[in-house]
């Protein structure tokens, strides 16, 4: 959560730092802010609200060439207005701070500095830690001075921090919260989503946890918080500008959901083995032998991620017979969890650093349990943190709503159950009719994207209600939660999702002639179970959408309206039945003039427990 942007070079930078914050404003939109130089010393710059109105006040201000900061916030210390937005200086406006994070000690650091003189104008942490490094400033030495006034801290924190007495130098720190350094010729750039950089590089260093990056126009150099010199490894980023762009869509978000067919191509691209109905998944980094040995599989998530580790706990389940569980990451290290060597851990995380997760896999480490990551963003902590894992290769995902990394997520799930069945010979002909199917989803994924002129239709008749119900079974069932998700995220409707038999206990009350109510209907074993639910809802008088299967023509007779999606296995069904209900969150939230890739109080990375 919230956006870091650093230039140093030859360039006016306003431009570029305004530039990577827009690109950057998914992290947070609260206020935003830039530091540099003017006229020699050190001028901030910030707004309250969308980057627009920084951009609006930049207008008349000219910086000086060379180096500056900038910052775009989701809130968490103090309420989103100009006093609290960063850049933060010190007392004497020498040092400038941006941050990422929660300094968990910000109160007892506050308390000291105040008893050597300090004073405060904000209620945030990040402002502690400006006055901090000016504590330390002593030597003249903004990179010792970091490094002295980190050690008093606790907590997480993407820093960097500039001093109107070292123009030619920006210094960074990482504990928690993303940093990444891009280089090219004689500029160096900072930002916490390498997004907001390939603009101008492709050539790119994550920080790791415990380090610091020192900055000048033609160099960086990586030490540790102690001051030792490490090395560092260059990664060139595979994507370009173009993945980045709405490219004719209105929103982000659309575009996400009709980029789906080519992020799972992409995912099981050069992996699934349809003829031997099987995977080839080198990135487990698991020989057959060790793969036998599991007695138990957890996955632990939070979000969509959760939803997509609920799907994956039936898929693994049916097609390996392996006990599995599904844990909310923000629960997991705190519920003393029993796992041990034989126990496997998923990690799932679009963006690789979501906090909680990352705890998750930390707890899981220390416990025994091998731990593997399935995130999108290669070079993310949580693929590093992890001891082997899968990358979903779904493309850069900028919408706030997660849609194209779910399905990737689940894709890459059903090839690890193909996979792990394999090995402990379980299901041979199922398992190539599923992975028969695997192949074949891009394509229906498709014809359900045909149907959007028709899905917004059924939206504008429901734009106005304030509540919704979702309900599914079996596979269906993350599937109604997600879609509930959906809906709240980006329409600001309260919705719920529920397995279907549990409507009769409790949310059967709030059912009336205003409550439209989405079932996930797919033909399968318990086709019969869910039509008795909807019959209960129609003699509520509720109204019913429902989510059916191509050539269904009984639910026709039972529903208001129906989206149908084309037949495929039970086990994959969520990739296809998820579809209809992404594009109905998003038309809904259009025709409520929701701002669908900037929903309000939501961020896209949890970096922050």
């Amino acid at each position: 959560m919230c956006g870091i942007v650093g230039y140093i070079g030859k360039r006016e930078i306003t431009p570029i730092i305004l530039g990577g914050l827009k690109r950057l404003e998914y992290r947070g939109y609260d206020s935003s802010g830039i530091a540099g130089l003017k006229a020699h010393n050190l001028h901030t710059v910030k707004s309250v609200g969308r980057l627009e109105n920084l951009e609006s006040d930049l207008k008349e201000e000219q910086f000086d060439v060379g180096f500056g900061i900038g910052h775009t916030r989701w809130a968490t210390h103090g309420e989103p207005n100009a006093v609290n937005a960063h850049p933060h200086v010190d007392g004497e406006c020498t040092i400038a701070v941006v941050h990422n994070g929660i300094i968990e000690n910000f109160e007892v650091l506050k308390t000291w500095l105040e008893a050597k003189g300090h004073k405060f104008e904000s209620s945030t942490d990040t402002e502690v830690l400006a006055h901090l490094i000016s504590e330390f400033y002593y030597t003249g030495d903004l990179a010792k001075a970091v490094r002295l006034a980190l050690h008093h801290v606790d907590g997480t924190y993407g820093l960097a921090a500039i001093s109107k007495n070292e123009p030619d130098t920006i210094v960074a720190a990482r504990q928690g919260s993303p940093l990444v350094v891009g280089m090219h010729d004689e500029e160096r750039f900072l930002a916490s989503d390498v997004a907001a950089l390939i603009e101008h590089t492709d050539r790119v260093i994550y920080l790791q946890d415990g380090e610091m990056a020192i900055l000048t126009a033609d160099d960086v150099r990586i030490e540790s918080i102690e001051g030792e010199s490490l090395e560092s490894e260059e990664i060139q980023v595979t994507w370009d500008l173009d993945a980045i762009e709405r490219g004719g869509f209105e929103h982000f978000m659309l575009k996400e959901i009709y980029e789906q067919p080519n992020a799972i191509t992409n995912s099981i691209r050069g992996r699934l083995d349809v003829e031997r109905g099987t995977a080839v998944l080198s990135g487990l980094n698991m020989d057959d032998d060790e793969i036998k040995k599991i007695k138990r599989i957890v996955l632990t998530a939070c979000g969509t991620s959760w939803h997509a580790g609920l799907v994956a706990e039936y898929m693994l389940e049916e097609m390996t017979r392996i006990p599995v569980e599904v844990d909310y990451a923000s629960e997991f290290r705190y519920r003393k969890p029993i796992v041990d060597e034989e126990t496997l851990v998923f990690a799932i995380s679009q963006s690789g650093e979501t906090a909680d997760t990352l705890a998750a896999v930390k707890e899981a480490k220390k416990l025994g349990a091998r731990t593997l990551g399935i995130c999108n963003v290669v070079g993310s902590t949580i693929a590093r943190e992890c001891d082997a894992g899968i990358y979903i290769h779904a493309g850069p995902e900028i919408g706030v709503a997660s849609t194209k990394a779910f399905t990737a997520q689940v894709s890459v799930f059903a090839m690890i159950s193909l996979m792990l069945g394999q090995v402990r010979d379980k299901f041979k002909e199922r398992r190539q009719a599923i992975a028969a199917d695997l192949a074949k989803i891009p394509g229906k994924i498709e014809q359900i994207l045909s149907l959007n002129d028709e899905i917004k239709k059924i939206a504008e008749q429901y734009a106005d209600r304030n509540n919704a119900l979702y309900l599914g079974r079996c596979f269906n069932f993350p599937v109604a939660l997600e879609g509930a998700l959906k809906l709240k995220e980006i329409s600001y409707i309260h919705a719920e999702g529920y397995p279907a038999a549990e409507m009769k206990h409790g949310p059967i009350a709030l059912i009336d002639k205003d409550m439209p109510v989405v079932f996930i209907a797919t033909q399968d074993r318990i086709y019969d179970k869910i039509m008795s639910n909807i019959e209960e809802v129609r003699a509520r008088q509720g109204r019913v959408i429902a989510i059916a299967t191509e050539g269904d023509a009984w639910i026709g007779k039972k529903a208001d309206h129906v989206i149908y999606i084309p037949d495929v296995d039970p086990v994959l069904v969520a990739l296809l039945s998820v579809i209809p209900l992404q594009l109905l969150a998003y038309h809904i939230a259009v025709c409520r003039g929701c701002d669908v890739d900037k929903p309000r109080n939501l961020a896209k990375s949890v970096t922050v427990e």
